[in-house]
């Protein structure tokens, strides 16, 4: 088996360096596949080695003293700070030296780095941030593009689709992705012009369509794959974070208001820890971001230990099931199509 190569901005994120090197390390004890190349001030990273136990010659440390923060302007940090822990990360999985890249770091300058110095796959308009969230039944839906294209052309949406149509079939293990469209009714002539343009693409693409999408049913578990413009799946991806944040703080209101609630909750304790444990994000680790010749991964900002062992599994999963490969076939069979 082929040992995989992970590059880590160990500076990335509000916890960097010791959650990142916490989690690797938990990384490595878990899976003996692959080995860690992490990228940020050498000292500190050794620092925050120090008490753990690992393989050290499945650790490598390369040194980067620079690092770009969330304020700084996100083409400009990438193309100035060329010693910055997000660059050399990005410019191993550039130079072949790494399979996958994982950042907690700036979102925006992750997206333009990757665009800049990995640059995206053959026939690729726009790389798009996938986010995969619990459905009711207990499965997962993916949804993108969460963020990174605020204003979509009908032809990227289709892209979308057919990348996370080979994302969710070579990782997540689903034969036949149903695919969705977001939309503001169920109706095939409900939409915007780009809903409205984009359906009939879709219905037309080697994908399964399962027409459009309301919010309402995102988590339905009708749907393994919502597709839409980076500027509505963020919404969607924000308000569903603080939804289940609210619900959960509700809930725990509510079962503490008397004695009866208490016993109730007492009783019920396992219940609410599977619950408590589907709508957390460090199970889930991180979001790949689609289209780029090489695979990436953004970690979210306040990842813990926990969140960054998950997001390398993710990494893993990416580079060992040769998505890359597979959506590159994807897009070659379909038609050009001018917006």
């Amino acid at each position: 088996m082929k040992q995989l190569r992970i590059a880590i901005d160990a500076f990335g994120g509000d916890n960097a360096p010791q959650a990142v090197v916490d989690g690797c390390v938990q990384a490595l004890a878990k899976y003996d596949d692959w080995t860690a190349i992490l990228t940020g001030d050498e000292p500190r990273i050794r620092a925050a080695l120090q008490g753990h136990s690992y393989d050290a010659a499945r650790v490598e440390i390369v040194h980067a003293p620079e690092i770009i923060t969330c304020e700084e302007q996100p083409t400009l940090a990438i193309k100035r700070k060329k010693e910055s822990s997000l660059v050399r990360a990005l410019q191993a999985v550039k130079d072949g030296q790494a399979d996958c890249v994982l950042s907690a770091g700036s979102t925006g300058a992750l997206l333009a780095g990757a665009t800049l110095i990995i640059r995206r796959l053959p026939g690729v308009k726009r790389p798009a941030l996938a986010v995969l969230m619990p459905t009711v039944t207990g499965g997962h839906i993916l949804l993108l593009d969460s963020g990174a294209n605020t204003d979509c052309k009908p032809s990227y949406l289709l892209q979308f689709a057919v990348m996370a149509d080979a994302y969710m079939r070579k990782v997540e293990r689903v034969e036949k992705p149903r695919v969705g469209l977001l939309n503001n009714g169920a109706e095939a002539e409900k939409g915007n012009m780009l809903t409205k343009a984009a359906y009939p693409l879709l219905q037309n693409a080697p994908i399964c369509f399962a027409g459009n999408c309301e919010a309402r049913d995102i988590l339905s578990g009708d749907f393994d794959v919502v597709v839409c413009d980076g500027f509505d799946g963020n919404v969607v991806l924000k308000y569903t974070e603080g939804m289940a944040s609210a619900l959960m703080g509700m809930l725990k209101t509510e079962l503490m208001a008397d004695t009866r609630s208490k016993l109730g909750a007492a009783l019920a304790k396992p219940a609410f820890k599977r619950f408590k444990r589907k709508l957390d994000y460090t199970e889930y680790g991180g979001a790949p971001l689609l289209g780029i010749a090489g695979g990436v991964i953004k970690a979210h900002g306040s990842s813990n230990a926990k969140a960054f062992c998950s997001a390398i599994e993710q990494a893993r999963a990416f580079a060992a099931a040769d998505v890359n490969g597979s959506i590159a076939e994807a897009l070659a069979a379909l038609p050009e199509i001018e917006d």
